[in-house]
């Protein structure tokens, strides 16, 4: 499965906006958690899961987050491509990564938030992957 930018919209009127995402389905979220990177040039990554599944949204600015798809999690290729995909707060987006993913994340405006969901629980399953940054052409 490849992830998939489920669509925000907005509603004004008089009393003022309303963000929504009634194609965001959260029955499998466990827990949630923000990232606040340290500044704009700072790059979280590269970091990911082979079981779960995860799900970002930005509440505050924006962010860029790039995706690999990985072939082999004990030496992936150094070749892989990443898909970057872009978000903001000003409509409530939500970015879906299934499990095999691992993701780069970075501010693109100082201050961003970003909400991060998972379907599993803190220590409920052993599944976390780290490369450095540069390892990936």
């Amino acid at each position: 499965m490849k992830s998939i930018l489920l669509k925000g919209n907005i509603h004004t009127d008089t009393r003022g906006k309303l963000l929504f995402n009634n194609n965001f389905d959260v029955s499998a979220v466990k827990r949630i958690y923000f990232i606040e990177n340290r500044d704009t040039k700072f790059i979280r990554g590269w970091q990911g899961h082979k079981i779960e599944q995860r799900w970002f949204s930005a509440v505050k600015g924006s962010f860029l987050i790039k995706l690999i798809k990985i072939d082999d999690w004990e030496v992936p290729s150094v070749g892989l491509i990443s898909n970057e995909i872009r978000i903001e707060s000003k409509i409530l987006d939500v970015l879906y990564v299934p499990n095999g993913y691992i993701s780069s994340i970075q501010a693109i405006e100082e201050g961003s938030k970003l909400l991060v969901m998972a379907d599993y629980l803190v220590d409920e399953i052993e599944d976390e992957y780290r490369f450095e940054l540069n390892y990936f052409n």
